[in-house]
């Protein structure tokens, strides 16, 4: 390609940062040696398919003193990231607008440090995040047992480079997108965060009726001050008991079991032999891989779609837009909103909203409880939640109007995240639209004369 030279990985490795190097091995990195607070691992969790910003809630943390000893494993700005075993494909780069300034690797990853001379890192991450590169890489894997790769396939994978101001050039046409996903992104962790709060206060420490108990009459006060509004806050604050019964719950609020709250349903999977369910299929089916790959809290479309045939192989139908999906086994703990109606396999529990059960309570209920799932779980080859086992877990409830309340809340703040992931993937496709063209050469830039 006129202008572009060609590379490969290995070459562009800057060995004054380690280079292109994996995580520490097994033994070295011990789930005993996690701690509360430290230097956060990066694990497949923390990764996307595609380019993503780093996934920063998840992280469990090791010592410094236990860095220092791994020194070849740390990765900082400008470093990319790959899963070596497991879901390949999966990437992440640490931009300065990270979290953290430092990073360790865990031992199914492993990362390059850029040489700046001869590539940018950010555009290098582009390029080995685009759909091409990750066919490649999951292509080339070693697939017998479970998918892997490794550092010496790195090291010969082959990209192809503009100019560094051809390259800074690109990034400066796609950078205001990504900005705007991040900022839509972060965003929506704040809306999240401020919803969860109000739940956990309200439901879980029951902080009004404290504070009513204790002789507060403010009614933002009473409310925690997390809505301030005195319009709003007075006739919530109402609604709130000023004393506890017997059972330890507000006056009036009583426990009561999920599945006396909402219809819980699982799942199946029509015969994959079976074209008749499959081809052209227009009904959403998910698996919890569905879940793994979300960005967001809305599930709008399954990777795969069944047909009205397998639809009916799957006895609990299609669950209604609003439903809380759940994976419940390999792993338990996905948790969704589904945005269309859908259909899920065996892997689900799903509470389908109703007034007592509306889907805002469910959603951060079962946030609030995944501790209570997993203990109730069961199972020798994997660790597997029932709907048997599921159903009895108890409810702190306050009643229909008390909940209906709550979901007034907290529907504006989910109905901002809901647009916002919108347009995410409206951002995400021109993104993606564009890069593949200005990477291969298709598209060029000349300095400031634009698009040629």
């Amino acid at each position: 390609m006129k202008g572009f030279c060609e590379e490969t990985l290995g070459s562009i490795a800057n060995p004054s940062r380690g280079g292109l190097v994996d995580g520490p091995f097994g033994s070295n990195l011990p789930a005993s040696e996690y701690v509360e607070e430290g230097v956060p691992v990066l694990r497949g969790s923390n990764l996307s398919i595609g380019p993503s910003y780093l996934k920063e809630n998840e992280f469990v943390f090791v010592s410094r003193e236990l860095t220092e000893k791994l020194a070849r494993s740390i990765c900082r700005q400008g470093d990319i990231i790959f899963t070596k075993k497991g879901t390949l494909g999966q990437t992440g780069f640490i931009s300065e607008s990270s979290k953290f300034k430092e990073y360790l690797l865990s031992s199914n990853q492993m990362k390059i440090s850029v040489d700046c001379r001869k590539a940018i890192p950010k555009y290098v991450y582009y390029y080995v995040s685009s759909p091409s590169s990750i066919s490649k890489i999951i292509r080339d894997a070693e697939a017998t047992g479970v998918p892997k790769t490794n550092v010496a396939y790195l090291k010969t994978f082959p990209i192809l480079l503009p100019s560094i101001s051809e390259q800074q050039a690109i990034l400066d046409m796609i950078a205001p997108l990504d900005d705007k996903i991040e900022l839509n992104r972060r965003m929506n962790e704040t809306l999240e965060a401020m919803a969860r709060a109000v739940f956990r206060d309200w439901f879980v420490d029951f902080g009004p009726t404290r504070r009513k108990a204790a002789g507060e009459t403010d009614p933002a006060a009473i409310l925690g001050s997390l809505l301030p509004d005195p319009t709003q806050a007075t006739p919530l604050a109402a609604l709130f008991p000023d004393s506890f019964g017997d059972n330890g719950l507000p006056e009036g609020w009583e426990e009561r079991e999920v599945g006396d709250l909402c219809p819980i349903v699982g799942g199946g999977t029509p015969s994959t032999k079976e074209p008749a369910f499959w081809d052209g299929g227009t009904h959403n089916w998910a698996t919890p891989k569905d879940l793994s790959k979300l960005s967001g809290l809305f599930l709008r479309e399954s990777e795969r779609q069944v047909t009205d045939a397998g639809l009916a192989k799957v006895s609990s139908g299609l669950s209604p837009v609003g439903s809380v999906l759940l994976s419940s086994r390999a792993p338990i703990g996905y948790v969704a909103i589904a945005e269309e109606p859908v259909a899920v396999n065996q892997g689900f529990i799903v509470m389908q909203p109703t007034p007592a059960f509306p889907t805002e309570f469910a959603y951060f209920w079962t946030l609030e409880n995944l501790d209570l799932i997993k203990a109730n779980a069961n199972g020798s080859t994997f660790q597997e939640i029932s709907k048997k086992n599921f159903r009895p877990l108890r409810v702190n409830h306050a009643g229909a109007d008390l909940v209906a309340k709550f979901a007034e809340v907290a529907g504006p703040m989910m109905d901002l995240i809901r647009n916002n992931e919108q347009e995410n993937q409206t951002l995400a496709a021109t993104r993606d639209l564009l890069l593949p063209k200005l990477m291969s050469g298709d598209l060029r830039l000349t300095g400031t004369e634009g698009v040629t």
